[in-house]
Formats: structure tokens, sequence, C-alpha cells
């Protein structure tokens, strides 16, 4: 092994130790305890440990969404209608909030750490607009390159609004946490809603 530790080692053991241990109780030493390599390693290679935390979340959210990519393109009909396309993309998804429950709870910590911590906050919103751009583009079934700034927020936004705050309800009460199909009903409960509305009259 090179004398200053290995990258990849250093990514698996970060991640192992935000699974066990969290954002904010892991250490320095705690993650080179896990990769098996000497702290001075994460300087070398990462600069900080926040930067470390954050590849190594951000990498295991690209394996995440790579896997239910995966799950999906096995599992959906490709001439089905958009909506039941959908919901089997939220089933996915709910079933992987159990399966990785400990990382999720990791990236809800993260984002309470960045109130007082300006370097992650801006990591984690770096992040969270590549991740937007990624469901914008999934959901439309286009090119990421493709993906504007106003599809990005309104697609990507929303979508990642929900995912958010269905995520919340699964990690706090997951019996009583909406399904897939519940998801589905309330977007087009809610779509209904807004194309009800008047146009350019703000409702109380």
């Amino acid at each position: 092994m090179h004398a200053m530790g290995n990258r990849e080692d250093l990514l698996a053991g970060a991640l192992r130790c935000l699974k066990e241990k969290g954002w904010s109780r892991t250490t320095v030493r705690d993650i080179a305890a896990a990769a098996g390599v000497n702290h001075a390693a994460i300087g070398y290679h990462f600069g900080s440990r926040e930067a470390l935390l954050m590849a190594a979340f951000t990498q295991a959210m690209e394996e995440w969404g790579a896997e239910v990519g995966r799950a999906l393109y096995a599992s959906m009909d490709p001439a089905a209608p958009a909506g039941q396309q959908y919901e089997a993309m939220w089933r996915e998804m709910i079933g992987s909030f159990t399966a990785n429950r400990q990382l999720w709870l990791a990236s809800i910590e993260a984002f309470v750490q960045a109130e007082h911590n300006p370097k992650l906050r801006e990591l984690l919103a770096a992040s969270q607009r590549e991740g937007r751009r990624g469901l914008a583009a999934s959901i439309a079934g286009v090119d990421e390159d493709t993906v504007d700034d106003a599809m990005e927020r309104r697609i990507g936004g929303v979508q990642s609004a929900l995912l958010i705050g269905v995520l919340l309800q699964w990690l706090l009460d997951p019996q009583h946490a909406p399904t897939a199909s519940d998801v589905v009903d309330g977007v087009r409960a809610l779509a209904a809603r807004a194309e009800a509305a008047s146009p350019g009259v703000a409702e109380g």
C-alpha cells in the first residue's frame, strides 16, 4: 500500500463510519482505523474529514442510484403507462429506504451539521444540484446533459422534495408512511388541484 494510504480504502472506511457512528461522531482516527491507514492519509487524499465524508456519501448515493436504476430496468415494462412506471420507481426507492436506513440517517444528520459548517453546506448544495439534475433526467427519460436549469428546479427539485419528505416518514414511522401508490395518487390529486386553480390568482 502507498505510504499515505489508499483512496478507495479511505472511502470505504468513511462510509462504514457514517453508517455505524453518524456524521458528527465520526472522527479522523475512526476513519483511519476503519480504513487501516495512517490518519495523515485523509489530508493527503481529501484535504479534510468533511471532504472525505462527503465524497464517501456522494459515492454511496451514486451507487444507490445505479442500484435502483438496475432494479427498475429489470422490473419495469417499458410499454407500461407513464404512471405505472413512476409508481414502480417509487416502489424501488421506498424499498431501498429500509435496506439503506443507516446511510439515509447519516444524510439527514449531514444536513443539520451543514448549518454550522459552511464548507459542508457548500459540498451538500453542489451534491443536491447534481442529484436534482439526475432525477429530472430520469423522470423525463432524457440525457442528463440536456437538462436545463428550469427543468432541474421544476422536475428535479420537486421530485427531490417528495423523496426527502417520504424518506423522513419512512425513517420515523414506517407503519404509517405513504406507499408507492399513495405517493402517485397524491401527486395526481395535487396536480389536479393546481390545474383547477385560476391562472394568476393566489389561493389562501
